[in-house]
């Protein structure tokens, strides 16, 4: 099923100003959208009925139709209920606890929607062809980095991770065309990660970026690109939301490394000749 709603959250910083306006229609009242023609919602936010039409293009439907039918199954999913409150002065611990578990429940249910499976097995593959993965992040996000460098010690490969911007460009400064610099960034193009990108690149490195954006200059620049969904509905400077899911995205990324290791063993030859061709 395509997911109307979460491809929106995955995609809205890179909205023009006019998609914007579309965008925040439907997320504020997804239910009326589904009952609207494409003439009336045009003449709701006076604009053309092609822009509505290349609207839903941009998100990936064949037109303004089929994103009513996914949108109208996606508003009848469970998912619908699960949102994002405010926390008040007046919440007691279990409003509180309750509020914070279903924001991460909807956050995971968001980016499993919009997950593009094959990239991950194309990171799978860069990093079982490498000599050495090194992993980067800063403030937030390097507490991601240094729990996949600790996860994919018990991998095999060898691996580090590094936290502290001099020490990256040092660091990014000795790789080969036989390694990894896997780059974790919360915000769309900070310059730290940029430089880290042409500096790998420079050196003939492969680059797997996880953020939380598309369609920026980190994501057209690496090799690969894991995005996660920050959700409308989380605060824009929370990374704790964030930082949950790229932990769980680093462990499936541990997980699936590990089994194709497994099968390699078991089959080499064969898993080889499927897997790199």
């Amino acid at each position: 099923m395509s997911h109307c709603i979460a491809k929106i959250h995955a995609n809205y910083h890179q909205f023009s100003k006019t998609e914007k306006k579309i965008a925040d229609y439907i997320l504020d009242t997804p239910e009326n959208l589904v009952h609207k023609t494409i003439d009336q919602v045009a003449e709701d936010l006076d604009v053309a009925i092609s822009t509505v039409f290349r609207f839903s293009k941009r998100l990936g439907f064949k037109g303004f139709q089929a994103m009513k039918i996914a949108l109208a199954a996606e508003v009848a999913e469970p998912i619908k209920d699960i949102v994002q409150a405010k926390i008040e002065e007046n919440d007691n611990e279990q409003a509180i606890t309750e509020k914070i578990f279903n924001t991460n429940i909807r956050m995971f249910k968001e980016t499993i929607q919009v997950m593009d499976f094959s990239s991950i097995k194309n990171a799978v593959s860069v990093i079982l062809k490498s000599n050495r993965v090194e992993f980067y992040g800063t403030g937030d996000a390097s507490i991601v980095a240094l729990d996949a460098h600790h996860k994919f010690i018990g991998s095999g490969i060898s691996t580090a991770a590094y936290t502290e911007p001099y020490l990256q460009i040092k660091a990014v400064s000795q790789l080969t065309d036989r390694d990894v610099a896997v780059i974790i960034s919360h915000t769309a193009n900070d310059e730290n990660s940029l430089q880290i990108v042409q500096a790998a690149k420079e050196r003939g490195a492969a680059v797997i970026a996880i953020t939380t954006y598309s369609n920026t200059q980190l994501s057209q620049r690496a090799d690969v690109t894991l995005n996660v969904v920050s959700g409308s509905g989380v605060p824009p400077m929370d990374a704790s939301f964030l930082r949950i899911i790229q932990l769980s995205l680093i462990d499936s990324l541990y997980h699936n490394v590990i089994s194709m290791k497994n099968s390699f063993l078991k089959n080499p030859i064969d898993k080889l000749k499927n897997y790199f061709k």
